[in-house]
């Protein structure tokens, strides 16, 4: 659980309540049903018509991985590494077979694959690079539904905030009405620049640098399937697991 993402959203919340409270305003101001609507569900139809339905659906799971980052599953990995290349160099690629059916990576469980069947290291290379490559093109599009949504926010909470003002101006001989599109005009434009910034633009960032960190991991991988196959040695492998830090 990534306890900083759910505090660092609750302060900027709080920040904004309570600078209401001191300005002596009440948090039920802030509370427009009309704006929220047109805000929010005008920003995920831009973001629909942009990206697709398959994109969009995609991106919106990944927003469990702000609270719940996706685990490595490779706790051990180094000692497993060294582990396999000592078996293979005692035993041959062969005998690997009985670790790859317990690795439930499917990217490992690919690399491993490919060891057991004795494929070229230079193939393997090629084979997994095109993955990860396919894998991050995928990824990457699927957060920037978040850009995208930051993107399109604060104008769709403008336009909110323009049809508060037409509502009042078609309401200016009733003053009981004037209050509730006047309402609705401002906060329209709080939760369009509100919901960019504070949800959105943050959640696309984190997603980023999220994808970067497994693409870099699966690359390290590559470069270790490859010297195994290759018949590096543990201390060889090691090395080059240090160099990716």
């Amino acid at each position: 659980m990534d306890w900083a993402s759910l505090a660092g959203f609750g302060l900027a919340l709080l920040a904004i309540l309570f600078g209401q409270f001191l300005e002596g305003g009440h948090v039920d101001s802030l509370l427009q049903p009309a704006a929220f609507i047109i805000v929010l569900v005008g920003t995920v139809g831009a973001v629909l018509l942009q990206n697709g339905m398959a994109t969009f659906l995609r991106g919106a799971a990944m927003l469990r991985w702000i609270v719940s980052p996706p685990t490595s599953r490779d706790i051990n990995l180094k000692n497993d590494i060294v582990m396999w290349s000592a078996t293979a160099r005692r035993e041959g690629l062969l005998s690997l077979e009985r670790y790859a059916d317990s690795i439930d990576d499917p990217f490992m469980a690919k690399g491993m694959g490919m060891i057991v069947d004795g494929i070229d290291p230079y193939k393997i290379r090629e084979i997994l690079e095109t993955d990860i490559d396919s894998y991050e093109r995928r990824e990457r599009q699927a957060a920037r539904i978040w850009e995208a949504a930051g993107g399109y926010a604060p104008t769709i909470g403008i336009l909110g905030a323009v049809l508060g003002l037409i509502h009042v101006m078609e309401n200016l001989t009733e003053p009981a009405k004037l209050g509730g599109g006047i309402a609705v005009a401002f906060v329209a434009t709080i939760y369009g620049v509100g919901f960019a910034n504070l949800l959105f633009l943050p959640v696309a960032n984190k997603l980023k640098a999220l994808i970067g960190e497994e693409v870099r991991r699966r690359e390290m991988l590559t470069d270790l399937f490859c010297g195994i196959a290759a018949g590096d040695n543990a201390r060889v492998l090691q090395e080059r697991m240090a160099a990716y830090g």
